[in-house]
């Protein structure tokens, strides 16, 4: 009976295929959050809505009711609320609605709206032409804003076979705190420190 020889394993092969499993499972989780945010708004996954130039140029006779919800993050000291609690425009139809905001702190407060639409398989039809959420809002302490949202529902939402049956969409907002911005020392600012410390 022949005996059997075991080579010995190329531990230097080994390590190197760990390492790059570990590498490379460290860039995807890097990527995720982006790509996934890209998909997102690409396909209208998970609620995210779509973000469009002009209004819907079709109408249709059917409505849909929309509602909305608005939340704040811990950190922020604002109320926020939207002015109408739901609407029911014709689908297609370019509607505009609008949220306040109060900030009831003795600071300035920077802060972005973070969105989703549900039931999510409506995000793909839910397209904004104008929305505070788009960028960054700052108030100065007890200062009251009146933040609009332009927006329609794209017609298609009555043809596709997961969204032909919706009949209420809610639009919800939640606006989390960021850090304010550092300060950037004017030239002026730059050259007086230069000279004095010349």
């Amino acid at each position: 009976m022949e005996k059997q020889t075991h080579k010995p394993r190329n531990n230097a092969a080994v390590v190197l295929m760990c390492l790059s499993f570990v590498v490379g499972m460290g860039a995807a989780t890097y990527a995720a959050v982006p790509l996934y945010r890209l998909f997102c708004q690409v396909t209208g996954y998970n609620g995210t809505t779509q973000r469009v130039e002009q209004a819907s140029n079709v109408i249709l006779d059917r409505k849909m009711r929309v509602t909305f919800d608005a939340n704040v993050a811990p950190g922020l000291e604002w109320d926020f609320k939207p002015v109408q609690r739901e609407v029911n425009p014709r689908i297609g139809e370019t509607i505009q609605v609008e949220f306040t905001a109060v900030n009831r702190s003795d600071q300035p407060q920077y802060a972005q709206a973070i969105f989703n639409v549900t039931p999510g398989e409506a995000g793909a039809y839910f397209n904004k032409v104008q929305c505070f959420c788009f960028n960054e809002t700052v108030l100065k302490p007890g200062e009251k804003l009146t933040m609009p949202v332009v927006f329609y529902i794209d017609p298609e939402i009555t043809k596709a076979v997961e969204s032909k049956d919706i009949h209420t969409v809610t639009l919800s907002y939640t606006f989390y705190p960021k850090e304010a911005p550092k300060p950037v020392a004017s030239s002026a600012e730059k050259k007086d420190g230069h000279q004095k410390s010349l």
